[in-house]
């Protein structure tokens, strides 16, 4: 059945069929759109206040059916049958869901690797300014999404200095160590974090099943002899990896090993992939750290081939083309991606000075989420 306007051309035509109709559209002359999608996302479905689905097509005693449909200058009008509604699409609009591929993303930015010697180029900002700078703050994320890392500076030497500041781009988020830590040297350390001891590089919390995306590093004290950061690009690493040995990459990308943390209040486990891929199949991230790794329970033969891999893996982590060391100094603040950025730090003499960070995390989504909304109005703003 053909439905036209009376003035349409026979590019205009809609033609309806028993599930969905078919439209042209640029590039596309024949356009299918099922009517349980079109009936759903109406643009009326949608509350202009909230921004959410107001609409609820369980409520629907029948299956949707258009009675008739036609395209009006840029729109797609459709009456439909058994109801006294009319739905108004932007042919627009319709033209990003003909393909079933997810819609653009903002957020979604290609990382740039990097390696020992990116010091000097990581990016910084005031804490100040981003305090009250909308356009810094959406840098500052831009630098967190494509490389992972950033340094923020003129940090106030106080509690509030870093709450201030994570707040800016998200919720501060707890861990089963609280919602802040404090890395120094403790009587009775429970993590060697709070030991003088060597730091290898890792990922934080990796027992959870949901780590922290975000890590702060606020420094309010390092006078010691020693204790230099040591900072990876996970990605990087990945990268040549994937390139160096194929069927490593593939084992530590496809299989979940066990973390744990535990101590008298606490048993935290969970199972997580060394390489961790996002959903173009590129290279997201690690999760890694010796000493919270479990016994690993993988079939004993399947170790023979895992155990090699990851070794090697972590050997290649410690090379000095990838391992950028540096000392953080009172007053930074070093924001990073914790499931990108490997880090760590050496050894140093805990008589000799003082040395205090003061740390806390946020999650990447909610980042994400603060960026879109910086450089994007969205699709419901009136």
């Amino acid at each position: 059945m053909n439905i036209a306007h009376p003035t349409a051309t026979a590019a205009q035509q809609v033609t309806l069929h028993e599930s969905g109709l078919t439209l042209p559209l640029p590039g596309q002359p024949q356009a299918y759109f099922n009517y349980h999608w079109l009936r759903d996302n109406c643009p009326s479905s949608f509350d202009p206040g909230t921004r959410e689905r107001s609409f609820d097509i369980f409520h629907l005693s029948e299956a949707p059916t258009a009675r008739a449909a036609l395209i009006e200058g840029q729109h797609l009008v459709i009456d439909w049958a058994g109801a006294n509604h009319r739905s108004a699409f932007p042919l627009e609009l319709l033209a990003g869901y003909t393909q079933g591929t997810p819609r653009p993303d903002p957020a979604d930015l290609k990382r740039r690797a990097w390696f020992s010697d990116h010091y000097a180029d990581v990016a910084r900002f005031s804490q100040p300014d981003l305090l009250s700078n909308h356009s810094a703050v959406t840098r500052w994320i831009e630098a967190l999404l494509v490389e992972g890392v950033a340094i923020i500076t003129d940090m106030p030497d106080s509690d509030a200095g870093l709450t201030d500041l994570a707040q800016v781009i998200g919720t501060i988020r707890p861990t089963f160590f609280g919602t802040y830590f404090d890395v120094k040297t403790h009587i009775n350390p429970t993590n060697t974090a709070y030991t003088a001891a060597a730091l290898e590089l890792h990922t934080d919390t990796p027992a959870e099943e949901h780590a922290p995306g975000i890590q702060f590093l606020h420094c309010r004290a390092n006078s010691v002899e020693g204790g230099r950061n040591l900072f990876g690009d996970g990605v990087a690493v990945a990268n040549d990896f994937r390139s160096r040995d194929p069927e490593g990459f593939k084992l530590l990308s496809e299989i979940d090993i066990p973390f744990y943390c535990e101590h008298d209040s606490y048993d935290m486990r969970s199972r997580q992939r060394v390489i961790e891929l996002d959903a173009h199949g590129e290279v997201s991230g690690l999760t890694i750290s010796q000493h919270m790794l479990d016994l690993i329970d993988l079939p004993q033969q399947l170790l023979d081939t895992y155990y090699p891999a990851f070794c090697r893996f972590g050997r290649m982590l410690q090379e000095e083309k990838y391992v950028m060391r540096f000392t953080l100094n009172a007053g930074e603040c070093i924001v990073f991606d914790n499931h990108r950025i490997v880090h760590g730090r050496a050894g140093y003499t805990a008589s000799s000075g003082d040395r205090y960070l003061r740390g806390c995390y946020t999650d990447r989504a909610e980042m994400r989420s603060t960026y879109r909304a910086l450089v994007s109005e969205g699709r419901f703003k009136s």
